[in-house]
């Protein structure tokens, strides 16, 4: 039995008449006849009642006809979410992302991409970048947004930055610091640092080794946080201070003071990565969106 038997079944019983529907369906009306007669045999019961000007749909027929209708509706649905993944117009997308870095990107990338792409769901997941590297690496994640890591653990996995933020230093309002309008690299030696937990944040306690190397050493780690609203709760009640690129102004809002560092260190670099080679089409889709995104910025 193939689908083309049932579209000509199909056909016939909304006619009634064979002649009517071999034109409809452009094939000979002794084709269609003998197609109707091979399903009847294949079944083994009969479909249509049969006279010299029409046919009508037996009780096994009308039964037949109503399911295979229901059987036709998905055959149809199911080509068409097939054709709409295979063109990026469909389906899921797993993205991961690191919130603070991209607090400021991802919003953007969002709406942008769902312009583009208004019928994939993106379904987000909080990673570190270890998650988010092992993720695309076994396939749960199409694509992350992260921050560039500084030692790419995983062979195989493409990175293009997308946008550049100076390290800053957050602290509380009150801290004699937030009265200057930058920090030198040495005076924050005599701080504490409220930091990334190393477990899973291993990249941050490397760019921290590479900020503080011109002046010897990383000053004292006072507490370790497992996200950025953690980073912001130790700093707003003074457990420390915490080297953070610019765009954390936007989550910490009136609660911290940010606030340059001189000289200035080696910048973050955000940006998306997915797994090297061929990638499903919504995956194209949002590197294209991403890339024109970040082409407007920097137009602007």
């Amino acid at each position: 039995m193939e689908l083309r038997h049932l579209r000509y079944f199909v056909a016939v019983a909304e006619a009634e008449n064979v002649s009517r529907a071999a034109a409809k369906l452009h094939v000979s009306q002794p084709a269609l006849s003998r197609q109707i007669r091979d399903l009847e045999e294949e079944l083994g019961f009969q479909l249509l009642e049969r006279s010299a000007k029409s046919v009508r749909l037996t009780e096994a027929g009308r039964v037949f006809a109503t399911e295979v209708r229901g059987v036709l509706i998905r055959v149809d649905e199911a080509v068409k979410a097939a054709r709409d993944v295979a063109k990026g117009e469909g389906g899921e997308l797993h993205l991961g992302y690191a919130p603070s870095p991209t607090s400021e990107l991802l919003p953007r990338a969002l709406h942008a991409f769902q312009n583009a792409a208004p019928g994939v769901r993106v379904v987000l997941h909080d990673n570190s970048t270890a998650e988010m590297l092992q993720g695309l690496g076994d396939g749960t994640l199409h694509a992350a947004l992260l921050v560039r890591p500084l030692d790419n653990p995983m062979r195989g996995i493409f990175f293009e930055p997308l946008i550049t933020y100076p390290l800053c230093v957050a602290m509380a309002s009150a801290h004699p610091l937030a009265r200057q309008a930058s920090v030198k690299l040495d005076r924050l030696l005599a701080e504490k640092l409220v930091v990334l937990s190393k477990s899973d944040y291993g990249e941050y306690h490397e760019l921290l080794a590479r900020t503080f190397a011109p002046v010897g050493r990383v000053p004292e780690i006072a507490e370790e946080c497992d996200s950025g609203p953690s980073v912001i709760a130790a700093v707003e009640a003074r457990r420390g201070v915490a080297i953070v690129p610019s765009v954390f102004r936007r989550q910490a809002g009136e609660r911290l003071k940010v606030r340059p560092i001189r000289p200035e260190p080696e910048p973050l670099v955000v940006g998306f990565a997915h797994l090297v080679g061929k990638v499903p089409a919504a995956t194209e889709r949002l590197v294209k969106t991403l890339r024109a995104l970040r082409d407007r910025t920097n137009a602007d």
